[in-house]
């Protein structure tokens, strides 16, 4: 049996996310899979945590990142076009258990031949100096297990701090936070400068050492069925954000005008399940009226929208606007 090689040239994270389900689920068991992709902008969230606390909402926003949920626990990675994604998919040897070095020891050993000192560490990151270059996740279903990784070549650093930083906004969550590391470009340790594609290239001859390679084109066939899960699963904010798990949010900010307000909320699978707003405001109309509304909808930008849109903002908080209270709902 060969080992099967597929490179995706689509740098959309729906697509691809699709994709690994898609070769994971569709594709001929008899083979093993190799995969290497890349994403734009996006933050990546494990399948066991709460989007919202995960990410800076603002940030996103306004540097058009996408936020996708995959299939496998772990924590949140930031990816753009300098990170090199990896996946194995395999029908599993042994019993069903997660166990990364199988894996990992594979990419750390291929990049030192490069001349970078890589090793493994004893969760499922590779690291060089202390540092860490790959974080590592699993997926088993049935006999079959999937197991990707992120690789920092020259992935922007900064941009990774600042779009995985959530504001002070208090979460009280049951889902899976990230942990924090030092972090590391693969590329600082290379002997030799090298370009993503010849970085690429150096893994596949690597793997081809090991045992036999057959490259492997999607057809049609399977790019339409990759396009209808990506549209039924990783395209829609109900697997991204509205599979977060339960958690409580308290949301406090002074404005200017109208004083102090402090949200506190409940909100299950993405939607306020329960709302109560505080605060030394001035209004019209008692605050209620505007949180039956609130209680049921879905904690995104356009349907809050809609719901402002059934009670004057004004008249429930004096001198607050639409925009005002959509920012703090969302930081």
């Amino acid at each position: 049996m060969s080992l099967v090689y597929i490179e995706s040239t689509n740098t959309l994270p729906e697509f691809n996310l699709a994709m690994e389900q898609y070769v994971f689920d569709c594709m001929d068991r008899k083979n093993d899979y190799f995969i290497l992709w890349q994403n734009e902008n996006t933050v990546v969230v494990g399948k066991n945590q709460n989007t919202y606390e995960e990410v800076s909402l603002p940030y996103i926003k306004n540097h058009h990142t996408h936020v996708v949920r995959r299939l496998s626990g772990g924590g949140a990675v930031y990816h753009d076009l300098g990170n090199l994604n990896f996946t194995f998919i395999i029908n599993s040897k042994k019993s069903q258990k997660i166990n990364f070095d199988e894996f990992t020891t594979i990419i750390a050993k291929a990049l030192n031949e490069l001349g970078v000192s890589a090793y493994v560490n004893g969760r499922n990151d590779i690291l060089v100096d202390g540092k860490k270059i790959s974080g590592n996740s699993q997926y088993i279903k049935g006999n079959r297990t999937m197991h990707h990784g992120c690789l920092l070549y020259e992935t922007k650093l900064d941009e990774m701090s600042k779009v995985l930083n959530v504001s002070n906004t208090k979460i009280i969550s049951k889902g899976i936070k990230s942990v924090q590391s030092r972090v590391a470009n693969i590329c600082s340790y290379m002997k030799e400068p090298m370009t993503m594609e010849e970085f690429k290239s150096h893994l596949v001859s690597y793997m081809s050492k090991r045992e036999k390679i057959e490259k492997y084109m999607f057809s049609e066939e399977d790019i339409k069925g990759i396009e209808r899960l990506k549209a039924s699963v990783y395209d829609t904010w109900e697997w991204n954000y509205g599979a977060s798990p339960e958690y409580n949010v308290i949301k406090s900010k002074r404005f200017e005008e109208c004083g102090e307000i402090k949200v506190f909320m409940v909100v299950k699978y993405g939607i306020i399940q329960k709302i109560q707003i505080y605060g030394d405001f001035f209004g019209c109309m008692d605050v209620s009226q505007l949180t039956s509304l609130l209680e049921g909808c879905k904690l995104r930008i356009e349907d809050l929208r809609n719901v402002l849109g059934q009670c004057d903002i004004g008249q429930v908080i004096h001198n607050f606007s639409e925009e005002q209270f959509l920012e703090l709902m969302m930081e």
